[in-house]
């Protein structure tokens, strides 16, 4: 008997659910559509965004095989070095190692640049500094 009851509640909703999603048919009419006004008084203009600039510089050594490659793109910097594996593995073997990733630049110190600075205020002539009397000072 409790089996029934239960079954029953569940019965009702499944029909329930059914006949609601049966009289929600669409109307067969196309919906009236407005027709827009076309505006072509300014011409469109696409322009592509300037590529970034990219610098590849590479050092080999006496062989001829590249060494080193730095790359500069945009604002950042990065040096890409080849992997050579231990003795007679290859690259791709297991004794081989995996691939070498980029060292990317994260920040370069400057350490000329405090001379120059200080070359340049000794350069620069010194303003005269105006003192007012502390007679004009007010209380």
């Amino acid at each position: 008997m409790l089996r029934t009851s239960t079954l029953w509640p569940a019965l009702l909703l499944t029909l329930s659910a059914h006949s609601a999603f049966a009289q929600s048919t669409p109307s067969q009419a196309p919906p009236k559509l407005e027709k827009l006004e076309e505006v072509t008084e300014d011409p469109i203009t696409v322009t592509s965004k300037p590529t970034a600039e990219t610098k590849i510089t590479e050092r080999r050594d006496n062989t001829g095989k590249v060494v080193e490659a730095t790359v500069k793109s945009g604002p950042s910097t990065y040096t890409v070095r080849p992997n050579h594996p231990a003795g007679t593995a290859l690259p791709g073997d297991a004794m081989g190692g995996a691939n070498r990733g980029p060292q990317w630049t994260v920040m370069e110190f400057d350490i000329g640049k405090k001379k120059k600075k200080r070359q340049r205020m000794k350069a620069q002539p010194k303003r005269p500094r105006h003192h007012l009397p502390r007679s004009s000072l007010p209380d």
